[in-house]
């Protein structure tokens, strides 16, 4: 196993480690501290994958599946905290997990055709306005209340924008795939 595959499985690791310290009191105040550094090494570990699987060519069949994968799950755990905590509306959260169905539903059939889906900028776009929200969120800081609800709400345009880009960008995916 290569060195990209092996910090996507720390990645799936770290998970878990962060829901304890995201939903417990296992730390006392400092837990949402180590939680926060748990969810940015994650982070980390996301943009380094693919770095160095892409750099030293080697990229690979289950790279291509869990990194995704695992990105997913890191995100939509956090968000799952957030409404668990009472930080977050679900119906946002709910949009989020739904566009990212949608999204892997589309780059399922395109992969069945043989077409690659590239990601756009409005999803790199989404993705670090959701890394923010979530740190945001993670450190509650009451004097960033406001800033930290733009951010939520930006990340929530970005997510609604990326979707409607990738569906006009990709609807040759539907057409062609028989959906």
């Amino acid at each position: 196993m290569n060195i990209p595959n092996k910090l996507t499985l720390m990645r799936v690791c770290l998970i878990p480690v962060f829901l304890l310290f995201m939903l417990t009191n296992i730390g006392g105040e400092a837990g949402r501290y180590i939680a926060l550094v748990i969810f940015c090494v994650a982070s980390l570990t996301d943009f380094l994958d693919g770095y160095l699987a892409r750099k030293n060519n080697q990229v690979t069949n289950f790279g291509k599946f869990m990194d995704p994968l695992a990105d997913k799950l890191l995100v939509c755990s956090a968000l799952i905290c957030f409404v668990a905590n009472g930080q977050l509306p679900a119906w946002i959260v709910i949009v989020i997990i739904a566009r990212e169905f949608i999204i892997s539903g589309f780059r399922l059939v395109a992969s069945d055709a043989g077409v690659v889906i590239a990601a756009s900028y409005w999803g790199k776009f989404k993705t670090t306005a959701q890394l923010l929200m979530i740190i945001l969120l993670i450190l509650d800081i009451k004097a960033l209340y406001i800033p930290t609800q733009v951010v939520i709400y930006i990340a929530l345009a970005l997510t609604v924008i990326s979707l409607i880009d990738y569906i006009v960008k990709n609807i040759n995916v539907i057409k062609d795939g028989g959906m």
